[in-house]
């Protein structure tokens, strides 16, 4: 199984990992997975917004992502068309994103938001 991570997921796996559910902690120390740069968006993004996961997104990805040499999914044409063709379940468009990657590429994303799963992508936590 190939794992791509949801920004929450990806924080607390590379610093938090006693956040994690049981399910996915097993899938990330077991199966290789995947961030993007859908990830390192939404930090941006929402830095300074209340309850903000970190306050300057870019030197902790530079440390735990790109150092770490964690594999990024750019986003693709592919991804865009999944995109378009989503339904309107869910309105975060970080999370829409996400859902659209890990369909285009057969990937099981790891989100604790179980309203992700209404998709169809395989969502474990």
């Amino acid at each position: 199984m190939k794992v791509l991570t949801d920004t929450h997921t990806l924080v607390w796996a590379l610093t938090e990992p006693e956040k994690l559910g049981r399910a996915a902690r097993r899938a990330l120390d077991t199966s290789p997975f995947t961030a993007s740069v859908a990830n390192l968006g939404e930090l941006v993004w929402k830095k300074r917004k209340p309850g903000a996961l970190l306050s300057d997104p870019i030197p902790w990805w530079d440390r735990y992502v790109a150092r770490s040499e964690i594999p990024t999914l750019a986003l693709r044409v592919a991804h865009i068309e999944a995109l378009a063709a989503l339904p309107d379940y869910h309105q975060d468009p970080f999370d829409r994103i996400l859902l659209a990657q890990a369909a285009a590429e057969n990937l099981t994303l790891v989100s604790c938001d179980k309203q992700l799963a209404q998709y169809g992508v395989r969502v474990i936590w």
